[in-house]
């Protein structure tokens, strides 16, 4: 029976991708089909990084292919295609950056920075070319989380190199001050060295720039969601009713400029005891998944309170890079590809495809 390429695409359209639902048919992420008699070929093209899900993936495609009579030989490319998303309108995007993920909470203590130090690993783990930025000028953490010291090289005296740790591109005021340094700025000044760290550093082709916020909403955190153009912020939150109160807060500040809410991360979820197993909601139960259901938003999921976690992340070496085919390291990765999905959904930004118009006066 002679293999059409009408045929085998009906064939692949029982193919959902797991991670939207959608048949990879119907998505047109089945690309490129070659049929040489009973011998098939095609590529997959992901708009998301999911290294980890690739053999299961191809593993699908190829059973459907030789469903269809005439079938014999099956050969699926399956590629990641990251192309840069709509950000807050009026906002340019930043050179080398195609996707910039605001990682974010109300308040501080509720381990925002060691998720979004998880979260830059997780993206990189599953194959994307990823950046961290250390927004906390006043107290950053990110150059201990990820076990990188030393100080930016300047190739021109006017940019920096990213220094990198763990495959990620790492830039941070940490890098630049002594560690005991106390940075007594006032909002102004922070603001602008910030600005610097961000615009001032050569990153390099990134996919996701995932950037640490500081915690609250004052006057750094406003300008940043207004003047950075952020393609969607992660809200992390433990279920405790005073840090959901500060949560929202975080929220609505992100709603009034424009920028989209990724999901909701609950994190300290929950204890389990390593002695006896004895599990203990802490800081209490589903109080995130609730707020992200009167909210509409998505729950991207629940991280527990966990020893190791702190110690790893203290170590310079977080969860993700220290047990890569762990328990929680799989939590933190089924964030990050929920992350990555939501934000492939999103409208694309083609302000690079439309050309530059200039008016000059006839004289």
């Amino acid at each position: 029976m002679t293999v059409t390429p009408e045929g085998l695409l009906d064939a692949l359209k029982s193919v959902q991708d797991p991670n939207t639902g959608q048949s990879f048919v119907a998505a047109k992420a089945v690309r490129n089909l070659q049929i040489d008699g009973g011998d098939v070929a095609f590529d997959l093209v992901l708009g998301y990084p999911a290294r980890s899900q690739h053999p299961a993936l191809r593993k699908s495609l190829v059973a459907a292919a030789r469903s269809l009579p005439g079938v014999e030989n099956v050969s699926v490319n399956v590629l990641t295609e990251i192309t840069a998303h709509a950000v807050q309108r009026g906002v340019q995007l930043l050179p080398g950056v195609k996707n910039i993920v605001a990682v974010a909470s109300g308040k501080g203590g509720v381990g925002k920075s060691t998720t979004a130090a998880n979260l830059a690993l997780a993206l990189a783990a599953e194959g994307a070319r990823v950046g961290l930025l250390d927004a906390d000028i006043y107290g950053p953490s990110q150059p201990m989380m990820m076990g990188v010291s030393g100080r930016p090289t300047s190739p021109d005296d006017k940019t920096m190199d990213p220094l990198e740790g763990h495959g990620v591109q790492l830039m941070s005021i940490g890098f630049l001050v002594d560690p005991d340094q106390a940075m007594i700025w006032r909002g102004p000044m922070a603001t602008q060295a910030l600005d610097q760290l961000l615009r001032q550093t050569n990153w390099k082709d990134v996919d996701y720039l995932v950037v640490d916020m500081p915690p609250g909403t004052g006057d750094i955190q406003l300008s940043l969601s207004q003047r950075v153009p952020i393609t969607g912020a992660v809200i992390v939150t433990t279920p405790q009713d005073i840090a959901l109160l500060d949560a929202r807060k975080g929220i609505t500040m992100f709603e009034k400029v424009g920028v989209p809410i990724l999901g909701i991360v609950e994190n300290m979820a929950v204890h389990v005891c390593t002695n006896c197993g004895h599990v203990e909601h802490i800081f209490g139960h589903e109080g995130g998944k609730k707020m992200a259901a009167e909210r509409n938003m998505a729950y991207l999921g629940a991280l527990p309170l966990a020893m190791a976690i702190r110690e790893q992340a203290d170590g310079g070496k977080p969860t993700v890079a220290a047990e890569p085919e762990g328990e929680i390291a799989g939590l933190y990765k089924a964030v990050a590809r929920q992350v990555a999905v939501s934000i492939a959904a999103k409208a694309k930004d083609f302000s690079s495809k439309f050309p530059t118009i200039s008016v000059s006066k006839n004289t």
